[in-house]
């Protein structure tokens, strides 16, 4: 029996000594060398007792290392849970508790925090730090450089991505090697990936597009990539002549094109800048176009789906749509109430069903009938219409989801931290636009009766329990909540209140 996700995404590239990894420092990284380490890798994970199936969390900042540590839970038929690393212990606490990881792989300085927790659950803590370094590596360079890679079937389970619920309990959606691989294959060959691409990787690989879209999109294609640590300005433009491809958030856009250095000259050896993860500015696709002559390509994903859309390679890429359904994708607009199909051109939620579509979410088998029906589509929650020449626009989000930089944020998460600051009576979390992330935290609140609560005191009080990029970028309080005869917060007139507080600063 194969191993669908790794042969065909890793072990087709056995012994080749073409590039892989580009590193900013000049370092290269080649295919040989990469799968030598994942080898070494899948030894030390199978001899700390982990079985097919297991789940390994894993928080650590992005290296080779940690990319070539993906590809030998895969080898091992080892289920690969990526966390991010903006996550406090109390966030990772729930994560690892819920799936049930046999292994945590943290950088050194979270060893301290998280060992407990892990210890608690019988499971096993190892370290991998920024620079590479760290137990895992050490126990890795002593290891043989081949391993017999383990059987699995395509609808196993190849990894557990966590997007968090409205109630703000997240879930595990569930990918399968299929999942995976398939979205992968599709998506190389609509956007006519080939060997010769050089994409300039900035994305942090502990999230969809950076690791199941850009690296797995590369993979397929036998390409390589400039692996950069994070998005830095400079190094994006020196670098830049070097590649051939890009994907991004639209904060990179935004911030090439804020500078006077992009210029059409720099981006001329590029064939294609991909957006995704976040809203795109149709601001931002026509002031890209002046200045470069090329046209942004958006798409549409979801952390349970993979990619589902995409604006056309060849045809036209137009402004504000995600463009069409990919190639074994099928996608309807419903009736949120009834689930009815709705005729074209009218606003309804997004259904989508195909290979890219996840297996559930772990343990949580009525949440999974509420949102993925018995016939294959998945519900998205997303609002969308199809035009009359069939692309794709979403004109708002179900369920309230912000989607700041390129990070989900479900608001319910972000309130419960907010009731509970002294002076606070209630509040609203919401999304508004902003010229850099896409969208951006706003916190509305209601103050207790003679109270005054002290904002200043409540954004510091947050950065404990929330991750940095789910932190209010202001507070504004309000006598009351706009509602509804259900008593239902309108948060639809909060974001008109507001929509412009970011976008003319």
């Amino acid at each position: 029996m194969a191993n669908p996700l790794y042969d065909n995404l890793f072990g087709k590239h056995a012994g080749r000594d073409a590039p892989f990894l580009h590193l900013v420092d000049g370092t290269v990284i080649s295919y040989r060398d990469f799968l030598a380490q994942t080898a070494q890798l899948a030894h030390v994970l199978t001899g700390l007792g982990l079985s097919p199936g297991e789940r390994v969390a894993v928080q650590v900042h992005k290296s080779p290392q940690a990319l070539a540590l993906c590809a030998a839970c895969a080898q091992a038929g080892l289920v690969f849970l990526p966390l991010n690393t903006a996550y406090t212990t109390d966030e990772l606490t729930y994560f690892i508790e819920n799936s049930g990881a046999a292994l945590v792989v943290c950088d050194a300085g979270k060893t301290a925090s998280l060992t407990p927790v892990a210890a608690g659950l019988g499971a096993k803590v190892e370290t991998l730090n920024a620079d590479g370094g760290g137990s895992l590596t050490d126990k890795a360079a002593a290891a043989p450089d081949s391993f017999d890679t383990v059987a699995r079937n395509a609808d196993d389970l190849a990894a557990f991505l966590y997007t968090s619920g409205t109630t703000g309990r997240s879930k595990g959606a569930m990918l399968t090697q299929s999942n995976l691989l398939s979205n992968a294959q599709t998506l190389a060959q609509e956007w006519q990936f080939s060997a010769d691409d050089v994409l300039l990787h900035a994305l942090p690989i502990f999230h969809t597009h950076g690791l199941f879209v850009a690296t797995n999109v590369t993979l397929v294609a036998g390409g390589s990539m400039i692996f950069m640590p994070g998005f830095d300005l400079d190094e994006i433009l020196a670098q830049m002549p070097r590649a051939t491809s890009m994907m991004g958030v639209p904060t990179f856009y935004t911030r090439l094109l804020d500078d006077a250095r992009f210029t059409k000259e720099a981006a001329a050896h590029m064939r294609l800048f991909i957006s995704g993860s976040a809203p795109l500015l149709a601001e931002t696709h026509v002031q890209f176009e002046t200045r470069t002559g090329q046209r942004i390509l958006e798409r549409y994903g979801m952390t349970e789906t993979n990619m589902n859309t995409s604006n056309p390679y060849a045809g036209e890429r137009r402004a504000g749509t995600v463009g069409f359904p990919l190639p074994g994708v099928e996608l309807k607009i419903t009736n949120p109430e009834t689930g009815e199909t709705l005729p074209q051109g009218e606003v309804g939620v997004i259904e989508v069903r195909g290979p890219n579509v996840f297996k559930g979410y772990w343990q949580m088998p009525e949440k999974t009938a509420d949102e993925l029906r018995a016939d294959g589509f998945f519900i998205t929650g997303d609002l969308g219409v199809i035009d009359e020449a069939g692309y794709v626009s979403i004109v708002g989000r179900g369920k309230d989801l912000i989607i700041s930089g390129g990070y989900n944020i479900y608001p319910k998460e972000v309130e419960l931290v907010l009731d509970e600051q002294g002076g606070v009576l209630e509040s609203a979390v919401i999304g508004v636009p902003h010229p850099d992330f896409g969208e951006t935290v706003v916190g509305v609140l209601v103050a207790q009766p003679g109270q005054s609560p002290d904002t200043d005191a409540i954004m510091e009080a947050v950065k404990g329990p929330l991750a940095r990029f789910k932190h209010p970028r202001r507070l504004v309080v309000v006598d009351s909540l706009p509602r509804n005869t259900m008593g239902k917060v309108q948060k639809n007139l909060l974001r008109d209140a507001y929509k412009d507080m970011f976008m003319l600063a």
